[in-house]
């Protein structure tokens, strides 16, 4: 399987912002967008700027407690996902989630706890910070997924 890499470097939650609308803009339905990082890395951040881009939602609550709320474009449903106080892998399946891979558009904070669950072609965004940045460390192991990839970077 072969990985394609970009590499986004996010000083401002502004540029946050602008990585998040970029990947707004080019989701489809069925996408799962793997987030991996550690506590206040600035997942739910990202993920809150995506959803706010495809809906109206002004509100978007973390979906740490309820581990998943979901939001409705006109195209598909969004489902945010947060796995961190999930127990065991097949604790997902309760929550809908095999559903929820082919019915919307997928973020999945702390996928670590489900990685055996997860679709083997997925947008895995890895995120790290130093002092003054993020860097967002996005990879595909589709030709599709690349193409879509080439544009929010070529964008950025």
């Amino acid at each position: 399987m072969i990985n394609y890499i970009e590499n986004f470097v996010c000083e401002t939650e502004n540029d946050t912002n602008r990585l998040a609308q970029l990947f707004a803009s080019s989701v489809r339905k069925g996408d799962v967008i793997a987030l991996y990082g550690t506590l206040g890395v600035g997942k739910s951040t990202f993920s809150r700027f995506l959803i706010q881009y495809l809906t109206n939602a002004t509100e978007v609550p973390s979906p740490t407690f309820t581990l998943v709320q979901s939001y409705d474009t006109a195209n598909f449903t969004i489902f945010h996902y947060d796995m961190y106080r999930l127990e065991q892998p097949e604790d997902a399946y309760e929550l809908g989630i095999e559903e929820s891979f082919f019915m919307g558009v997928n973020l999945i904070e702390w996928p670590e706890k489900i990685e055996s669950l997860l679709p083997r072609n997925i947008w895995k965004v890895c995120i790290s910070s130093n002092l003054d940045s993020r860097i967002f460390s996005v990879s595909v192991t589709d030709e599709e997924k690349k193409k879509r990839l080439e544009k929010i970077a070529h964008d950025f």
